[in-house]
């Protein structure tokens, strides 16, 4: 009598992103592919695959985390929203879209996903970029300096139970100083104010057709459009997310490992030379520092004698 084999995963392979007309995908995945993968200013020629971030990400984690994973993603994303009207929308707006309906919660996690993902990895940079003296400065305006941001960061990542992202994100309130802070999501959770406020209108155990035995039969998302809903929830505030850390083991799982009696590995150190791989300057164009929020001293106000003249 045989007994059981131990099976053993291979290495993910390093071959670049199958296009939507490529043979190696299924029918129903190339004639459904509505989304493609996005290309990364620094990969531009498949660089990294061949040599990874230095000191951050090796090429196979590369391939696994943004290539294999987020074309995963995409292919999910476009089977549940093909012959629907989101299929012609940007995955923002998908999320968006339908971040408040349980009917269409798979989509929904994939299109916010596809998105956080991209986010993080496009503000990579494999080398060093300065950050410009005007962030900095509205950086340390909100954290005190940039060492305390950076170890909030850190830290805040480290600390998490669960997959996620840690987003530093800027603050818009009327009337108000723009600031920055950092917030947590877990999962496949988005920062946008739009996508919060998450209602459950009906009981999924008894929603019929348009939610369990669509989840059951796995193919398609609900033919209703998502309702329009109000854009921020009582007391909410606008929210514009400028950087990201992804915090899911398939990302540094491979290079760092737990960090079992070493603190210079696992997710903490992962999260510590992430800090070092950011590129700054797309920070700041995300951060989109008006003119006149660019004084230390923050804008000017108008005399007693001036407003009255």
């Amino acid at each position: 009598m045989m007994g059981p084999r131990l099976r053993i995963p291979l290495r993910p392979r390093l071959t670049p992103t199958a296009t939507a007309s490529s043979p190696l995908l299924p029918l129903c995945a190339r004639a459904r592919s509505m989304h493609s993968i996005a290309t990364l200013d620094y990969n531009k020629n498949n660089e990294i695959l061949q040599h990874g971030i230095p000191g951050f990400m090796s090429p196979t984690a590369f391939n696994l985390s943004w290539i294999q994973y987020q074309t995963h993603c995409l292919q999910k994303l476009d089977g549940w929203v093909a012959d629907t009207d989101l299929a012609s929308k940007h995955v923002k707006e998908i999320l968006l879209r339908t971040a408040r309906e349980p009917e269409y919660a798979a989509v929904f996690n994939y299109a916010s996903m596809v998105h956080n993902n991209h986010f993080f990895f496009k503000h990579l940079s494999p080398t060093p970029v300065q950050m410009p003296d005007v962030l900095r400065t509205h950086l340390e305006r909100s954290f005190g300096s940039i060492e305390t941001l950076r170890d909030e960061m850190i830290i805040t990542a480290s600390s998490m139970f669960g997959p996620g992202f840690v987003w530093l994100v800027k603050t818009a309130i009327p009337g108000l100083t723009p600031a920055f802070k950092i917030l947590t999501t877990y999962g496949a959770g988005s920062p946008y104010s739009a996508a919060h406020w998450r209602r459950q209108d009906n009981d999924m155990n008894n929603a019929g057709t348009n939610s369990a035995d669509a989840v059951e039969a796995g193919k398609q998302a609900p033919k209703r459009p998502p309702k329009k809903r109000a854009i921020y929830a009582p007391g909410g505030v606008d929210l514009h997310p400028v950087l990201c850390l992804n915090t899911w083991e398939h990302v540094w799982l491979w290079d760092f490992g737990f960090g079992v009696g070493q603190p210079t590995r696992g997710k903490f150190g992962y999260a510590t030379e992430w800090w070092k791989k950011i590129n700054w300057e797309l920070v700041l164009k995300e951060a989109n520092i008006q003119r006149h929020e660019m004084s230390a001293d923050g804008p000017t106000l108008p005399s007693a004698g001036a407003a009255a003249a």
